[in-house]
C-alpha cells in the first residue's frame, strides 16, 4: 500500500477542518463542506443510506454493472495490459463485480484502488487478497490528484480510470470541468475514463433518495453539528437545527441543507469563532447534480474525452459512460 502524505487512519487534519468551518460558516451565504460528512458515524450512516428504499443509485449502479460486466470488460481488455485506476474506491462494492469479471476473462492488468482512508485501503487490500488473490493490486491512500501524480511517475501504461457512484454530481459546473480537465492532464490517448451519473427523472423520485422517511438522511446531515461538536470543541445545540432537501427540476440539482430552528450563538473554540445564526438560516451542505445524456456527453467533449458506450441499469435512470481519451 502506498502512503501520499495522508494520515493511516484517514482522519481529517485538525486545522485544516476548523479552517475550513470557519471560512464556511463566515460567509454571508453559510456552507460546510460535504466532504466532512464522512467521519466514522458518518460512513455508517451512509451505510444504511444505501440500504433505504428510496435510496436508488447504489442498486441501480450495481444493476449496470451486473447486466454489462462481460462488454465492459471486453472493452477495457481491448489494448492490452492496462491499469485499472478506482478513484473513491471505498469498499469497492461494486467494483469487485468487474474485478471478478476481467478475472474470468484472463484479463492483462493490475488494480489500483484509491481512497484517503488508509483503513479503508487495508481493508480491501485484505478482502480482495481473500475474494480474488489472483488480481494484482496496490493500493494508494492519498487525494486524486496526489495519486495520479504518483501514477504518471512511476506507472507508465495503459491506465482505465473508474470515477463511479454519480461523485461528478457533487461539484457545481464549473468545478466540474476543472476536475475533468485536471483528470485530463494525468492521461494520454488511448486511455478510458469510465464515470458514473445519475439520470434526470422523477423529482418525487429524486427528494425522496435525499430526504427519506426514516429520517437516515436527515441524521447523516446533522452529524456534521456533531463532528464539529467533538472534533473543534463547539457548542452546536443539534436539537435546534433540522435537515431540509430541496430539488431544482430547471436546474436539475438537488441542494441540502441545514437550517437553524432559532436565532442562537454558536462558539467553535479550536476555530476562535463565534457564528450567530439567525432563526431559519440555513447551511448549505451539499449539491447532487442530475443529468441528462446530451449534458454528459458535452461535458466530456469540453474536458478532452469523448463518448464511447452508455451502459444503463434497466430503468434507464442512471448511467455509467465510458469515456475515450481524446
Amino acid at each position: 500500500m502506498i502512503e501520499l502524505g495522508r494520515q493511516n487512519d484517514g482522519s481529517t487534519d485538525s486545522s485544516a477542518f476548523a479552517r475550513d468551518v470557519a471560512q464556511g460558516l463566515g460567509q454571508k451565504q453559510k456552507t460546510l463542506p460535504s466532504r466532512y460528512f464522512y467521519d466514522g458515524t458518518g460512513s455508517r450512516l451512509f451505510q444504511k443510506i444505501m440500504e433505504l428504499p428510496e435510496y436508488y443509485l447504489t442498486r441501480s449502479e450495481i444493476e449496470v454493472f451486473e447486466q454489462n460486466k462481460y462488454e465492459m470488460a471486453r472493452q477495457f481488455s481491448g489494448g492490452g495490459f492496462f491499469h485499472l485506476i478506482d478513484l473513491g474506491a471505498g469498499d469497492a462494492l461494486k467494483t469487485k463485480i468487474l474485478l471478478k469479471e476481467l478475472s474470468s476473462q484472463q484479463s492483462n492488468f493490475d488494480y489500483v484502488p484509491v481512497d484517503i482512508s488508509g483503513e479503508a485501503m487495508k481493508q480491501l487490500s485484505e478482502s480482495l487478497q481473500q475474494e480474488l488473490p489472483q488480481v494484482a493490486v496496490e493500493a494508494v491512500v492519498g487525494e486524486y490528484f496526489q495519486a495520479l501524480e504518483w501514477l504518471q511517475e512511476n506507472k507508465s501504461g495503459r491506465k482505465v480510470l473508474l470515477f463511479l457512484g454519480s461523485n461528478i454530481g457533487n461539484f457545481e459546473t464549473e468545478e466540474s470541468i476543472d476536475f475533468l480537465q485536471s483528470i485530463r492532464s494525468y492521461l494520454k490517448p488511448g486511455d478510458r475514463l469510465l464515470m458514473g451519473v445519475d439520470l434526470r427523472k422523477n423529482p418525487d423520485t429524486i427528494l425522496k433518495a435525499y430526504d427519506d422517511a426514516a429520517g437516515v438522511t436527515a441524521a447523516f446531515n446533522l452529524n456534521l453539528l456533531h463532528r464539529i461538536n467533538r472534533e473543534l470543541d463547539a457548542d452546536f445545540n443539534v436539537d435546534q437545527f433540522c435537515h431540509h432537501a430541496i430539488y431544482n427540476p430547471l436546474e436539475g440539482v438537488m441542494r441540502s441543507f441545514i437550517i437553524s430552528k432559532v436565532a442562537q450563538d454558536v462558539h467553535i473554540r479550536k476555530a476562535n469563532v463565534r457564528v450567530h445564526f439567525d432563526a431559519w438560516e440555513a447551511i448549505h451542505t451539499e449539491n447532487s447534480y442530475k443529468y441528462s445524456l446530451p449534458q454528459v456527453a458535452e461535458l466530456g467533449q469540453k474536458c478532452g474525452f469523448a463518448a464511447e458506450t452508455v451502459f444503463y441499469d434497466s430503468r434507464q435512470g442512471f448511467a455509467d459512460i465510458l469515456f475515450s481519451v481524446r
